[in-house]
């Protein structure tokens, strides 16, 4: 019997009090933690924190209003209108006026248990309303003995620090992978214009390939539509952002290559591609084009799909200062090196395991850090799932 199977028995045997969340955790509104100035620099000393993803928006050298946080005296930082939070244990200043700071009643629960117990609550909101107040300090939440609950926080805490260990481990291999790929594409779409190889042509866009452009599809959205629509975060976020549309306003089809026109500055969007493999699955929004190989004997989809990829020579469109819309003379009129059909499928064959290998979801360094933080997340649900006793 483990640790804490017998202090449940010990000190719980029959189930365990539950309680609003607001009952035992306290907050404090950011107004006097508020930066002044979003002049960040690198060399200051604090820095400004969010709740969201981005955590650290930047440093300050502002040295009055800062919230004092330590190891030994940390808080959680919620976001009212997202339900987004972070553990922090070290002094910094806010930028929102949403955010919310959370302590702990301590005659009653830890913080550290709160924290996970957040996680286990798993919600998150889109609409534009203040949380905490109305919705989130309202859920209810399992208290068993504080004895019970440091048991539970040791248990998570261990895991996340393997979790964190295994993934940077893993985040690391993916890097120096993801900087391999990089490193072959580059070589192996590499060609000397001046100095021709063995069967390699020249050739502009508009000789090897028809363009489409897409159709806005603002007024055809609904929930469970028959055709995904592809705009540009579909295909900057690899395929993650599904909206759908009952109406198939621009066809595409098995092998056409899919390009986003327009971003803004200094963005990660322009020239991506995105391979369409099955027929009558995807729908084109405005702004992004079908570029569909003329010539099935001169161009490999596959190659032509690499090729076409963050051009660099359409990437020198972006100025670093407005928004960047390629025109579809600028993709037509991009030259592109043709190779004979066998050097571009091993060209293919090379760039495609790499590509999956780094960025498949479901196989290869991806998954395994995936499957890391799913499995923290099994023990920690496990964990946190009392029965509740009776009255």
């Amino acid at each position: 019997m483990s640790k804490l199977e017998e202090l449940i028995n010990q000190l719980c045997p029959d189930g365990v009090e539950y309680v609003k969340l607001g009952e035992v955790v306290s907050y404090e509104q950011p107004t006097k933690y508020l930066v002044e100035s979003t002049d960040y620099n690198d060399d200051f000393t604090t820095p400004v924190l969010t709740a969201g993803q981005s955590f650290i928006l930047g440093y300050t050298d502002e040295t009055t209003g800062i919230y004092n946080a330590t190891v030994d005296n940390p808080v959680i930082i919620f976001d009212d209108f997202t339900a987004a939070f972070k553990w922090v244990d070290f002094n910094f200043k806010v930028k929102s006026s949403a955010m919310k700071m959370l302590t702990a009643n301590e005659s009653k629960t830890t913080l550290r248990y709160i924290f996970h117990i957040m996680g286990y609550l798993n919600f998150t909101s889109d609409e534009h309303k203040r949380l905490w107040i109305g919705t989130y300090s309202n859920f209810p939440i399992p208290l068993p003995p504080l004895p019970v609950q440091e048991e539970i926080v040791r248990i998570l805490d261990n895991m996340t620090s393997l979790t964190a260990e295994l993934t940077a481990e893993l985040t690391a291999e993916l890097k120096a992978r993801q900087k391999q790929y990089e490193y072959y594409r580059d070589s192996l779409l590499s060609f000397d214009e001046d100095n021709t190889q063995d069967g390699v042509r020249w050739m502009k866009l508009e000789d090897v390939a028809i363009f489409r452009n897409g159709k806005g599809h603002e007024k055809e959205i609904v929930e469970n539509g028959r055709y995904i629509v592809v705009n540009s975060k579909f295909i900057s976020t690899d395929g993650k952002v599904k909206k759908f549309s009952e109406q198939q306003l621009c066809p595409v089809y098995a092998n056409d290559v899919l390009m986003v026109m327009s971003d803004l500055p200094n963005g990660k969007a322009l020239a991506k591609c995105f391979y369409v493999e099955k027929d009558s699955v995807y729908s084109l929004n405005q702004r992004i084009c079908a570029l569909t190989s003329k010539n099935d004997t001169l161009i490999n989809s596959r190659y032509f799909f690499y090729i076409l990829n963050r051009n660099r020579m359409l990437l020198k469109y972006d100025n670093g200062v407005d928004q960047t819309n390629l025109k579809k003379s600028d993709i037509l009129n991009l030259v592109i090196p043709v190779p004979t059909l066998e050097e571009q499928q091993r060209i293919v064959d090379i760039l495609d395991r790499f590509d999956k290998l780094c960025n498949d979801i479901s196989e290869g360094l991806p998954a395994e850090i995936e499957a890391r933080k799913k499995q923290y997340e099994y023990y920690r649900d496990k964990l946190l799932t009392f029965k509740e006793k009776e009255a």
